[in-house]
């Protein structure tokens, strides 16, 4: 979808007015019959109004007052059901006019509402609305930032949406390729051989299975006017499918839809590519470790004992707790880097999934409280809220083991949290972990978020370093 700055309606636009209240319509805009209809309306409560003028289409969308975290929420919900109705109609193009604070929300909520995956289908469906045309007080600026913001996040959806069957972990650093390429991020991608080399046990063992072979790709935004002098560092699980190896999954609501078990890795992609193509000052890195997780005869087995990128010795407990094996590397391996952060983002539990559903994310980390307070600001800005569980020290005593430094695995309540403690043996450095298990692939559409990939941590990554 084209979103543009718009200077004045053309003679049968499409439109779509934003209001308040009644009294924001003008006798410009409407005739007196119209204004009388659309108030008559409005005191019944109606939030979407709609006026067919045989020659176009006008839509009078009413939204709150408010300017908080919740009202933008509400204007991405309200574009979605406006949305919804001008693909019915078979509309193209669509002009909105608001002066509205919530005005980009709203452009937001209707771009994202308009995403499809159609890529597999021989006889493709296609939305019909393809572009908005803006008029408002709202810069140009403004709209390219979005635009590529959503860019971004549907770019994410692709890859989540991908079978394996295309994805595998050679391809996905192929695509990590062309968006860098297209954004101006830099791509460096270590082979097999080079992860050899580098002894990245997690990572190694999980692909043992498998006869695709792992890829371990580093995407860098470095602007010559960086704010940070140390990079901050964001990790994404690249699992690009998950049978749970020899600890195999179950195949319904299970293994059936692991190819989302990279979402981590596709929100660290769009993360990058939004970040780039708008020009953030600030330097971050992109650590992408890539495998499926399989069962075959040379497959890594519970029991088996692996060497980690830092040395430390970790006994299998579960071969289906693999994604915090191959961060566990992607971990250690950016502590060359010196961060002053790292965050790191995957599905990575079902106990995320059963603490607090698809709702949002569950976060912990031993960075400082103000880094934490505004990630989940940062959270409520987009509307990824962030759960922040505890990260106590005591939940280390879950993962002792009695031939290794650690388990994969805990053996008690908290599995999210021991997930979380685990990795963090793997750092030294400040560090946020988010679990997106619940919230990064839907089973059906909930508002603007469609059934499958949601793009999840692509708006939250890009609305924290802007306003870093």
């Amino acid at each position: 979808m084209d979103i543009k700055k718009a200077s004045k309606l053309r003679a049968n636009d499409n439109v779509a007015y934003l209001i308040t209240s009644d009294k924001d319509l003008s006798s410009k805009d409407f005739s007196a019959a119209e204004i009388t209809y659309i108030k008559k309306e409005i005191k019944a409560e109606q939030k979407q109004i709609t006026l067919n003028r045989l020659t176009n289409m006008v839509y009078v969308v009413v939204l709150g007052a408010e300017v908080d975290y919740k009202a933008t929420e509400k204007a991405r919900i309200a574009a979605h059901n406006l949305t919804t109705v001008v693909n019915k109609a078979k509309i193209k193009t669509l002009s909105i006019v608001s002066d509205l604070a919530v005005t980009l929300s709203f452009i937001e909520g209707t771009a994202l509402t308009n995403y499809q995956f159609l890529k597999y289908f021989s006889d493709k469906k296609t939305n019909t609305l393809t572009e908005l045309n803006v008029l408002g007080e709202i810069e140009t600026k403004e709209l390219v930032e979005l635009q590529n913001t959503v860019d971004a996040t549907n770019y994410a959806k692709d890859l989540v949406n991908e079978p394996q069957s295309f994805l595998t972990a050679t391809q996905i650093s192929e695509e990590i390729k062309t968006l860098g390429k297209e954004a101006g991020f830099t791509v460096e991608v270590f082979n097999k051989e080079k992860i050899e080399s580098l002894e990245m046990g997690g990572l190694l063992a999980v692909n043992k299975g498998s006869i695709e072979p792992p890829t371990f790709s580093i995407l860098e935004w470095k602007p010559k006017n960086a704010k940070n002098k140390k990079p901050i560092v964001l990790v994404g699980k690249g699992v690009v499918y998950d049978t749970g190896g020899l600890s195999l999954k179950p195949t319904a609501k299970s293994m059936d839809f692991m190819k989302c078990d990279m979402g981590g890795a596709a929100a660290v992609i769009g993360g990058l590519y939004a970040i780039a193509k708008n020009e953030l000052p600030y330097h971050i890195i992109g650590l992408v470790p890539a495998t499926d997780n399989r069962p075959s005869l040379s497959a890594y087995a519970p029991g088996d004992v692996i060497t980690m990128y830092n040395k430390k010795t970790v006994e299998v407990l579960n071969t289906d707790a693999e994604g915090r094996l191959i961060m566990a590397d992607a971990l250690s391996y950016a502590n060359q880097y010196k961060p002053e952060l790292v965050i790191d983002i995957a599905t990575l539990t079902g106990s995320a999934v059963a603490a607090i559903g698809h709702y949002g994310i569950v976060g912990m980390g031993n960075m400082e409280e103000k880094t934490m307070s505004k990630l989940k600001e940062s959270g409520n800005n987009v509307f990824e809220k962030i759960a922040e569980f505890p990260f106590w020290d005591e939940y280390n005593e879950q993962l002792k083991s009695p031939i290794a430094d650690l388990t994969n695995l805990g053996n008690g309540p908290g599995g999210s949290i021991t997930a979380g403690k685990f990795l963090e043996n793997f750092t030294d450095y400040p560090y946020v972990h988010l679990d997106i298990a619940g919230p990064a692939f839907l089973h059906a559409p909930i508002n603007y978020l469609s059934k499958g990939a949601t793009g999840v941590g692509v708006r939250l990554f890009y609305d924290f370093i802007k306003n870093y």
